[in-house]
């Protein structure tokens, strides 16, 4: 007689819930009807530089997502695998030209925008190039992320993926 299989073990989700990267994760993992445990890294308290967290994302940040043997360590990447593992609730359209504009937005958002966020940048800016001037770069750049967000001819064109990066900011 076969044994029944075990249910497979739910994901599990390393998040800071002010970060914005992590609500893009918990957002996509509730659109897709994902059941996930939260494991919370305080990242105020430096919970990042945890020996056992390192293990999982060795660049110290958060999201996280382990589910069985893999390790995604990119809210991106993340995404894109539900996407692919769960593709019952869809985030991105089918068609190739709105397909590509949300995987554009998200990238834009994702690599162009967020990280100007980030308090190691700004401190930097400001030690290398004088106090008072990371914010009016910063939003010079984000700004010109933001306009290369907005589509040209029909935002219908915007499913879930990009509304999930852009709705963030």
């Amino acid at each position: 007689m076969a044994e029944a299989e075990a249910p497979a073990a739910r994901p599990r989700l390393y998040s800071y819930w002010r970060s914005s990267c992590s609500h893009r994760v918990r957002i996509a993992l509730n659109l897709k009807g994902v059941d996930y445990e939260y494991k919370a890294v305080n990242l105020l308290k430096g919970e990042q530089s945890d020996p056992e967290f390192i293990k999982l994302n060795p660049m110290k940040f958060v999201p996280a997502l382990v589910d069985g043997d893999a390790v995604i360590g990119d809210s991106y990447a993340i995404a894109l695998y539900l996407e692919d593992k769960y593709p019952e609730r869809p985030l991105l359209p089918q068609d190739l030209k709105k397909k590509a504009l949300n995987n554009q937005i998200a990238s834009i958002v994702g690599s162009g925008i967020q990280p100007l966020h980030n308090l190691t940048l700004l401190r930097f800016i400001e030690q290398k190039v004088g106090t008072g001037e990371s914010l009016p770069w910063t939003q010079q750049q984000i700004n010109k992320g933001f306009t290369g967000c907005i589509p040209r001819h029909d935002p219908s064109l915007l499913v879930t993926v990009a509304a999930i990066f852009a709705a963030l900011f």
